[in-house]
């Protein structure tokens, strides 16, 4: 585990927590939408970056959850700024409702973390027939950040800013299919593996990322799009898997890192200065590391969006 406990060029290694990363950045001017922050990383990092004065808005599936978790925050975080809106990732309608909700509130947008994600026992399908792994995890996040571009392109235009997403993907994103992405299977899931659908749709973050990156600097538009890869924390992700929860439980102490450490990353890239005009990476232990090579291949990127595009415009 020794490459757990080395620094990397940033001076941050996988043992770093989220609040060491974002020491003496100061976020007061800036807003952010974070996924999933309810509970396991995206609530850790929701709290880091209410810490630094982000104003921090959660898109949440349980609302009644999503203000338990703004309560507590703001208890412990006297002037902490959040506002809580529903939202169902799996759901297309829903994250269009989200959509509008936002853009209610007037509030600009710097950071759209897409963190949340489902790991399910069964390649069921959504409520718009998709396999719910990719639905979720990928098209829901494709589409919400589609919705919140132009809000980021004049926010970064008006502040000065540059806007940062953050896709949160998986070291699983290279247990996949050869081609990658069984485009054929999305609406069509019999006879998919639950764990292999869970890689394709982790696999299509970070080439999600990597098309943005490529339209942004096509474009001029000074918003940066990485993917990161926050380790194994034993989280909610896993609490359809008995046995794989009760695996990670007994050997946490050894293999998987705290929720503290498993948010640094996403907070790193989020905000450290160091990641300016930096797009199109993969980061893991708040470092650039090297993903699949699929996960690196353009032309899958390309497609996927187009997919992505059709998918979201039926």
């Amino acid at each position: 585990m020794w490459w757990f406990y080395r620094k990397g060029p940033s001076g941050f290694s996988g043992t770093s927590t989220a609040e060491e990363v974002t020491a003496g950045v100061d976020g007061r001017s800036l807003v952010a939408v974070i996924t999933g922050a309810s509970s396991g990383i995206g609530l850790e990092t929701a709290r880091v970056l209410t810490l630094r004065g982000v104003h921090v808005v959660m898109p949440v599936r349980n609302v009644a959850a999503g203000l338990a978790v703004k309560e507590s925050i703001v208890a412990n975080i006297p002037g902490a700024r959040i506002d809580v809106l529903e939202l169902d990732l799996s759901s297309m309608a829903s994250v269009r409702r989200f959509a509008s909700e936002f853009e209610s509130l007037n509030l600009p947008l710097n950071i759209l973390i897409n963190n949340a994600g489902v790991l399910t026992r069964n390649c069921s399908c959504s409520c718009d027939g998709l396999e719910l792994h990719f639905a979720t995890n990928h098209i829901g996040h494709f589409l919400l950040t589609n919705l919140l571009l132009e809000n980021m392109k004049s926010t970064c235009r008006d502040s000065g800013t540059e806007g940062r997403i953050v896709n949160v993907t998986s070291a699983g994103h290279a247990m996949t299919y050869p081609e990658g992405i069984c485009f054929d299977k999305i609406r069509d899931p019999s006879g998919l593996n639950d764990f292999i659908a869970y890689g394709q749709s982790k696999l299509a973050n970070i080439l999600h990322s990597n098309e943005l990156s490529r339209i942004f600097k096509e474009e001029g538009v000074n918003i940066s799009a990485n993917a990161v890869h926050p380790g194994v924390i034993a989280t909610n992700l896993f609490r359809g898997r008995t046995i794989v929860a009760a695996f990670l439980n007994s050997i946490g102490r050894i293999m998987c890192r705290s929720v503290e450490q498993g948010a640094a990353t996403t907070c790193y890239v989020a905000m450290h200065p160091q990641v300016k005009g930096i797009s199109g990476k993969y980061f893991a232990d708040c470092n650039i590391s090297s993903p699949s090579v699929q996960a690196s291949d353009a032309e899958l990127a390309k497609k996927l969006w187009q997919f992505s595009l059709q998918t979201v415009s039926a």
